[in-house]
């Protein structure tokens, strides 16, 4: 037997075979996970739905054709012309100076491979001139894309027929 404390706080017998067996009860624990946790009560109205801001507490961004769940999901979108530009024109000649030395390449931009490469600071090359920088250096650059580029067969197709069309409008290339 125990005792329970009722609401006239006065000692009333308990006898447990009157209530139910719950599960705690089938394991033989009087205490129970669930009975750990403190009970609080809680009032409906008591609760805010949401609290009140004013407008001009906080900076709202300006209205944009997407919403913020669109724009994350393509974050980096390229426009028509800068997707399409690479196999509209897929060769690209680079060409960088410097004051030491000339270099250039020729890549294919789909697959962003490089076709054929000269620079004047190349061993072989930078023995055999007396300047890296001057005129001769150039010519021999432009040369030397030229025949590598040949070698590799990319001088055809779209490519071709810009080099074509500048040679017949007076532009010289070295042979």
């Amino acid at each position: 037997m125990s005792c329970l404390v009722s609401s006239t706080c006065s000692l009333v017998p308990f006898d447990s075979s009157l209530t139910r067996p719950t599960r705690s009860s089938k394991l033989g624990s009087a205490l129970s996970w669930q009975s750990s946790f403190p009970k609080f009560s809680i009032d409906i109205g008591s609760v805010i739905s949401s609290p009140i801001v004013k407008k001009d507490s906080f900076v709202q961004a300006a209205w944009t054709r997407r919403s913020r769940g669109e724009a994350a999901k393509r974050p980096n979108r390229k426009s028509w012309k800068q997707r399409t530009d690479m196999y509209m024109r897929p060769f690209l000649l680079n060409v960088f100076f410097s004051r030491k030395f000339i270099h250039a390449k020729v890549m294919h931009r789909p697959t962003s491979k490089v076709i054929s490469v000269a620079t004047t600071n190349a061993r072989d090359i930078r023995t055999n001139i007396p300047s890296l920088v001057d005129d001769e250096a150039c010519r021999l650059i432009g040369k030397l894309i030229a025949e590598r580029s040949m070698e590799a067969d990319r001088i055809e197709g779209k490519l071709g027929i810009v080099i074509d069309t500048i040679k017949e409008h007076g532009i010289v290339f070295v042979p």
